[in-house]
């Protein structure tokens, strides 16, 4: 394949991550509703360890388990703030 050509598909897939991550986004605003009509706390240490050896029994390489760690580690600290944020806009209401 061509360089111009692999750039294309890593292009697209780009679009489709930046999609999925939003749908992700999208979810997580959902839990952060759910959690402070609860009461509880936005950060859940058991759910993100369940979360972190999901995507480790799931990686297939290239990427390192080491390197998926330290991308879905940015994403749950996103994903936190994202929670926080309903908690502190609901506060204000």
């Amino acid at each position: 394949m061509e360089l111009d050509e692999l750039r294309k598909q890593i292009d697209d897939l780009d679009r489709r991550l930046v999609l999925l991550l939003n749908q992700r986004a999208q979810l997580v605003e959902e839990v952060g509703k759910v959690k402070k009509r609860s009461g509880m706390e936005v950060y859940a240490p058991a759910r993100e360890k369940e979360i972190l050896r999901l995507v480790i029994d799931t990686n297939g390489g290239p990427f390192s388990d080491s390197a998926i760690l330290r991308l879905f580690e940015r994403i749950l600290d996103e994903s936190r703030s994202l929670e926080r944020q309903i908690a502190e806009d609901a506060k204000g209401k």
